[in-house]
């Protein structure tokens, strides 16, 4: 049987050669038809991937427009070096073979010159791996991440090489040649033609940073990046906008290296041009809210200098009114139209409102651990509702909330046609099991030691166990503790724990052992409520001599049997790092069921944050408490106000802003307290999460009511890292007003929760 071959075309005048192949006549006189479609050459590669792929079908007529087009598609699949097409008389028509040569695999990936950064590190920044098909897009991709690895180390002069070497016939071997090349530092950012904005304020705005002394703290700073610088530049370009420089313009970074090519200097052009005013904005399109509704939204008005970043706030404001209320697919379009002359813009929004949309399918991925449950309770929208993009940001929050999650996202999937919005919940699972074994200084507890061994997700369900054990110069305490956000898969919370502990005050020891359990419920998306039961029995012993008789009047031990309820409403962004929200909480114990001792205690407690940038923020604070003793008994010790200290009052040491003993001056903490806290927060070094703090304290605890309101003052800054084992902060607080035998200052060190 004769063979035809063709590479790339068919010649389709076939008339000549169909008298000597067999082809039927029928076909003399036209296109031959295709009998049986062949893969050749496959090696490793499935038949069925091509197959997919091959738009030619057996039946029809053979086409080169679709012989070309698969020639095309199967190149694109990235697995071959070369795709031919060869034809064969078969059966009264033709057999259509595609001949495919595989690309060779990469056995081995090897690194040659680098000398300060180790093969292990290079490894982690490349995705390509032994095994591979060897892609000369793969290959290429990978080098230039390597490059920009060694860009973010400071080796700015850094050349890659792929280099690829044939091992046997199907297999190849891929070393990466490497010249490090001197490391670079960013010695000089230098802003030309900025008259009217300052350098300082244009560098607070990027993120490039000139090196200094502790640059290597923050990875990547003190030295260029060239995607960092790119985006310095439209953050520059925004700085100017959000002043009404309409027209600026902002050069390309020049970088210039000194003559020991170990510093390099930046400089980055500026041509500010005129500050633009508002002459009108108007919007256009709005059909399903009337003009008033839209207009309220609008906070720009005539005459006021430009300022693209209001306008951006303005136009989101009238894409979440549609988006809340199903209209997914909103758009709000500006149209700016400049008056050069005249130094002002006119605005215009265009609004495409769309039609409304409900949710469709919502699917949960990446969860390997975690129960589909556990993530899905907390999605705010069901499929079917009308979609409302508060919602869906409220789903966010309470996902990432729940923190069991390294990165997590929710992605809307509109389909045009079925008017519908699938949601794809995307999460990657972060070890929530932890054993933490660490010790540190508490100006409370001098020395520490702590071990924790806490599951944050007992087998996927959300619930949390903790065994914790805490052991310090001046206290002990241990515990364990379960928490189940649903018990029994219904929407109420489930807590219950034991504990020991012991604390040696300055003038007596108390030890205690004691259990709790509580349920809770979500009365409303931001509103919750709790009741817990505390059984507690406690003992003071160890009174010195000369103590208080307040103190003496509770020597031994007694028991305390009480039940505390709450009620909280927390809309807090983020619960372990908030920037944004409060939480406000009331609650009021009750002890004297049973026990030996009877008391009340209340308390109001409110958290406000407010943003003051993408990255500070603002808290203040309120707390008021009142305790008395019930039935003829008095208020426990353990159980009195005590203001002073890294929790209450800063730059006082524990209870000493408080009623003290007249005899002795030692705090004896009292009946009432009023706290006020507030703290500017600001990113140090943002990659680690390590914040700083200003904070200003007021407030004071009281023997007698009649006293109430004479406050205390604290002030001084603070540290705080959220690190791989819980929040810690350290604060140095200073005294305002202090009196006679009171210290001017004070360092705390604590682990734990921020205010």
């Amino acid at each position: 049987m004769q063979k035809l071959s063709m590479m790339f075309v068919i010649c389709l005048s076939l008339a000549s050669m169909i008298a000597g192949t067999g082809i039927s006549t029928c076909y003399a006189q036209g296109i031959p038809q295709v009998n049986k479609i062949e893969i050749s050459g496959l090696k490793r590669i499935e038949e069925g991937a091509i197959r997919a792929k091959i738009s030619q079908k057996v039946g029809e007529a053979v086409s080169q427009e679709k012989t070309n087009e698969d020639i095309r598609t199967i190149f694109k699949m990235g697995y071959f070096e070369d795709v031919r097409i060869e034809l064969e008389a078969f059966e009264g028509g033709i057999r259509l073979i595609y001949v495919v040569r595989e690309k060779p695999t990469i056995i081995r990936i090897d690194f040659q010159g680098n000398k300060e950064l180790d093969d292990t590190k290079l490894k982690e920044k490349i995705s390509i791996t032994a095994g591979s098909i060897a892609d000369t897009v793969l290959i290429q991709d990978n080098a230039t991440k390597l490059r920009s690895f060694y860009e973010e180390e400071g080796y700015w002069l850094a050349n890659i090489v792929p280099v690829t070497k044939k091992v046997s016939g199907d297999d190849i071997s891929l070393t990466y040649q490497i010249d490090e090349g001197p490391k670079v530092k960013l010695a000089k950012l230098v802003f030309e033609g900025n008259k009217k904005i300052s350098a300082s304020k244009i560098k607070k705005v990027i993120d490039s940073r000139e090196w200094w002394i502790f640059s290597w703290i923050s990875s990547g700073s003190g030295f260029y990046k060239k995607d960092r610088m790119d985006s310095d530049v439209e953050k520059i370009k925004n700085l100017y906008f959000n002043e009404g420089y309409l027209k600026v313009i902002v050069g390309e970074p020049k970088i210039v290296l000194d003559t020991d090519r170990k510093h390099m200097t930046v400089t980055i052009s500026i041509s500010e041009g005129d500050v633009f005013s508002i002459s009108s904005i108007d919007f256009t399109g709005n059909k399903i809210y009337d003009n008033d509704t839209v207009r309220k939204l609008i906070t720009i008005t005539p005459n006021s200098i430009f300022n693209k970043g209001v306008l951006e706030k303005n136009i989101q404001a009238i894409a979440s009114l549609y988006s809340e209320n199903g209209y997914a697919m909103v758009s709000v379009v500006p149209d700016l139209s400049p008056d050069e002359k005249n130094r002002t813009v006119k605005v215009i929004l265009t609004i495409n409102e769309g039609v409304k949309y409900r949710v469709g399918r919502i699917e949960v991925s990446g969860n390997l651990k975690t129960r589909d449950k556990v993530i899905r309770r907390e999605i705010r929208l069901d499929e079917g509702d009308i979609f409302n993009s508060t919602k869906l940001k409220r789903s966010y929050e309470r996902i990432n909330n729940l923190n069991y999650f390294e990165t997590a996202e929710i992605v809307p999937k509109p389909k045009v046609e079925q008017q519908v919005v699938d949601l794809e919940v995307k999460v990657k699972e972060k070890p929530t099991g932890m054993i933490s074994i660490g010790g540190g200084y508490s100006s409370q507890d001098h020395l520490i030691g702590t071990v924790e061994l806490t599951q944050g997700n007992l087998f996927g369900k959300g619930q949390t166990l903790k065994v914790k054990g805490e052991l310090g110069g001046t206290s002990s305490f241990y515990e364990i503790s379960f928490r189940d956000p649903w018990f029994q898969d219904m929407p109420i919370s489930f807590t219950d724990g034991v504990y020991r502990s012991t604390r040696d005050y300055i003038e007596y020891n108390k030890q205690a052992v004691g259990f709790y359990f509580g349920f809770g419920k979500d009365l409303s998306e931001y509103w919750k409520t709790d009741i817990t039961y505390n059984f507690e029995r406690a003992t003071i012993s160890d009174i010195k001599a000369g103590a208080s008789a307040v103190i003496f009047d509770q020597e031994g031990t007694k028991t305390t049997s009480s039940i505390t309820p709450t009620i909280t409403r927390d809309t807090r962004d983020n619960y372990l790092d908030p920037s944004r929200g409060s939480r406000n909480a009331l609650a009021f114990t009750f002890a004297g069921l049973g026990g030996s001792n009877s008391f009340i205690k209340t308390s109001a407690d409110s958290g406000w944050y407010f943003p003051v940038s993408d990255s500070s923020s603002v808290m203040f604070r309120g707390r008021i408490g009142y305790a008395a003793g019930m039935f003829g008994k008095d208020l426990p010790l353990y159980e009195r106000y005590y203001a002073g200290g890294i929790a209450t009052l800063r730059g006082f040491g524990f209870g000493i802003a408080g009623p003290k003993d007249p005899a002795t001056g030692e705090a004896i903490g009292g009946t009432t307290e009023l706290l006020f806290n507030s703290e500017y927060i600001f990113p140090l070094i943002a990659d680690m999460k390590l914040k700083g703090a200003i904070f200003f304290d007021a407030g004071n605890s009281y023997e007698k009511f009649n006293e109430f309101g004479k406050l205390r003052y604290g002030v001084g800054p603070e540290v705080r890292w959220i690190s791989p084992i819980g929040p810690i902060r350290i604060e140095w607080g200073f005294n305002v007003k202090k009196r006679p035998g009171e210290s001017t200052s004070k360092i705390e060190f604590a682990f734990g929760g921020f205010f």
